[in-house]
């Protein structure tokens, strides 16, 4: 059969893996506006997937447009380096499936995120117990694959997920456990995915509708529990229990089979990696629910699969669901000695913070709190899909470089023919300014520098563009329907581009703008005030002088003997005696403000 040139679909390797993501889907009951939603962050400190003619480690998202192809040509199906496992035949192209004579345009970075028909797409990897290499002709998806084949095919939800479990029963999954979200205006559908066995292709999968009205995130592990056979919102492979009674895995004795714990260890890398991301989703749109942070184990069911609101979420909460350090909690990443003195939420992974499996017993040295902003995100987005508009504006895709906290959405239109160059065209390993992932990851690693001073530059910041493109959404729609209406879907088109296009081009340039006053403003520990042309230095704050030992400094001659008194106090204040009684007159205060 006729093959179509490599030049139709090129990967990205990616030097760095995926660290994990984090995945939520809003319903349109669950939503102010009545619309759907789906959010996914791609945590890997680089693009891991697509990139049609990209060189390694990109950051980036592109738009692939429709296509015709000729009748009877074939699509080559791709390796995938960051599946978490091997491809022993080393081929790049590990086999082609029959193509079709017209597939949809979509938008796509790591993995698929929304198509021209308002379909969306969310993913994260999560734990399985079967993890088997890519095998050519034999085991050929995986999530990111299958997710673009999927967009460009479907358009639905339902129609996603039967065609993602047709793919996988037919040609085979290689890789670590994954999950993926499909969303129409509609329906939103969960399918989860793993390999069955090593040494032979079978390969499991299960998916579950999301209830109207509800929120449903995940979190690197998987998220549907019991399988239900009969219940028209649950689909799953027709060997799934075959395969697991014959690996030991599940008895029909047990009747209902749990999908988790049948298939996977539960967690990645430590405690809570997962479970603390979901609980903090769940605590904080519906506080009324009382969810407990802590847990039992790893298959623990206190945070069910999906849950209600307190009260329909707007965009900015919808925003704000990736923006969290679990600020407030206990496990608040803005406080401790490891946030230093202004609160930085960001921690460099320890060796024990790895995204590796996380066994049962398993008990490792240490871990920080995983949170849902990590410093190593490469972007996030949040796609909209709304059922009162027509295909070329009612697909709307809310996307951001870097680190969610402090990004800004900018809205690009799945009905727009092309995304600006400084979208498509970031590359992590060099610096420049034409890149706008760049401009977003600089800003934040500046803002580390002093973050409790600099965070709420960035947060007026983000919040005058953000509201500023939801202000303007109804006024650009609305022209945009009176020019589908009046020239036709071409035309509409080119206005949502040229939209798209102009709006993320100007914030890009104001982001620039913005880490160049933060250059000026915060250097060498002083902040400078641009209006008044003057420099303050606020210095450490007191608990974090007392910490670090600054009390221990040579405030007196006697060094040694001030360093011998226990547990000295920083007091934060001048004081005089006789010359010579310097240390006599601090241990004497020492102990009465010890005996005090």
């Amino acid at each position: 059969m006729f093959k179509e040139p490599l030049i139709v679909l090129l990967f990205l390797l990616l030097v760095t893996p995926a660290i994990g993501c984090t995945t939520f889907v809003v319903t349109p009951g669950a939503s102010e506006n009545g619309e759907m939603y789906v959010g996914h962050t791609n945590d890997g400190l680089g693009e891991c997937v697509l990139g049609h003619n990209l060189s390694e480690d990109k950051t980036r998202v592109v738009y692939i447009p429709p296509s015709d192809h000729p009748y009877g040509s074939e699509r080559p199906v791709l390796y995938d380096p960051n599946a978490g496992t091997d491809n022993p035949g080393g081929e790049e192209i590990l086999g082609y499936i029959p193509e079709l004579t017209h597939t949809y345009g979509y938008f796509t970075s790591a993995y698929g995120i929304m198509n021209e028909y308002q379909l969306m797409a969310g993913e994260c990897t999560d734990h399985a117990k079967i993890a088997p290499d890519a095998e050519a002709g034999e085991r050929m998806f995986y999530s990111s694959e299958l997710s673009n084949v999927v967009l460009e095919r479907s358009k639905t939800a339902r129609e996603a997920v039967e065609l993602a479990g047709n793919l996988i029963d037919t040609y085979g999954y290689y890789g670590n456990g994954e999950t993926l979200i499909f969303a129409d205006p509609e329906e939103a559908w969960v399918i989860e995915m793993c390999g069955g066995n090593l040494s032979d292709t079978e390969s499991l999968w299960v998916a579950k509708k999301v209830p109207d009205g509800t929120v449903f995130v995940a979190s690197n592990m998987f998220r549907i529990r019991d399988i239900e056979p009969g219940n028209p919102d649950i689909l799953y492979s027709e060997n799934l229990f075959e395969v697991a009674e014959k690996n030991g895995w599940w008895s029909a004795e047990n009747k209902t089979l749990d999908w988790l714990s049948t298939v996977s260890n539960g967690e990645y890398s430590h405690p809570y990696y997962s479970l603390s991301r979901i609980w903090s989703v769940y605590n904080r749109i519906s506080p009324s629910q009382n969810f407990s942070p802590y847990v039992e184990d790893s298959f623990s069911r206190e945070y069910p699969f999906s849950v209600f609101p307190d009260h329909p979420l707007n965009d900015t909460e919808i925003f704000s669901l990736f923006r969290d350090h679990y600020e407030g909690t206990v496990f608040d990443l803005t406080t401790g000695i490891a946030a230093g003195p202004y609160g930085d939420p960001y921690r460099i992974r320890g060796k024990f913070d790895s995204h590796t499996d996380f066994e049962e017993g398993e008990i490792r040295p240490g871990a920080w709190p995983r949170p849902i902003s990590a410093y190593y995100c490469a972007y996030s987005y949040v796609t909209e899909s709304r059922r009162d508009l027509p295909y070329p504006v009612g697909g709307l895709c809310w996307f951001g470089f870097a680190q969610p906290s402090e990004t800004c959405y900018t809205p690009l239109y799945s009905g727009t023919n092309t995304l600006p160059y400084s979208f498509e065209n970031g590359n992590r390993s060099r610096f420049n300014r034409d890149s706008a992932w760049w401009s977003f990851n600089f800003v934040t690693n500046w803002a580390r520098i002093q973050y409790s001073y600099i965070f709420p530059e960035i947060k007026e910041e983000q919040q005058k563009h953000e509201n500023l493109f939801l202000s303007r959404q109804a006024v650009i729609e609305e022209e945009a329907l009176e020019i589908l209406n009046r020239e036709g879907e071409d035309a509409c088109r080119e206005y949502l581009t040229s939209y798209t296009v102009d709006t993320a081009e100007d914030l890009v340039s104001s982001w620039w703008n913005l880490s160049d006053s933060l250059v000026v403003s915060y250097t060498n520990g002083g902040i400078f005030d641009p209006v008044s042309k003057s420099t303050t230095y606020p210095g450490y704050p007191d608990w974090w002088y007392q910490d670090a030992g600054y009390q221990y400094g040579p405030r007196i001659y006697d060094v040694e003997d001030l360093d011998s008194i226990p547990d000295l106090v920083y007091v934060n204040e001048t004081v005089y005696t006789a010359p010579g009684s310097e240390y006599e007159y601090i241990l004497k205060h020492q102990n009465a403000e010890n005996c005090s």
